[in-house]
């Protein structure tokens, strides 16, 4: 619930990617690409895009955005334009899921 004691549907989005070390520079440009365009629809909150410090990490880089709720995101990325602007990251492996706070 929100402060006004509606419920809040608002999803947080976490991304974990499996990039190459000698890729990175390319990762980021796609995965900035594809930032802009999703900034610019509906329910978009915001993103921030993290890279590992750890030597060897499974994840060498980790987004987290938010949204307005599970369906906007859902509607953006399956939106026709989405798929053309990410193809630049599809051949990097990706673990994606929505999560929804429980306890601050």
């Amino acid at each position: 619930m929100d402060d006004d004691g509606d419920v809040d549907d608002s999803v947080t989005l976490i991304n974990a990617f499996e990039v190459p070390a000698a890729e990175a520079e390319a990762f980021i440009a796609a995965w900035e690409k594809t930032r802009d365009y999703l900034e610019t629809q509906p329910g978009y909150g915001d993103t921030a895009l993290h890279q590992a410090l750890t030597p060897g990490a499974d994840f060498e880089f980790v987004n987290i955005a938010h949204w307005r709720s599970a369906e906007d995101f859902v509607a953006a990325t399956g939106s026709p334009g989405f798929g053309e602007v990410s193809a630049g990251l599809a051949k990097y492996p990706r673990h994606p899921a929505l999560y929804r706070t429980v306890r601050h």
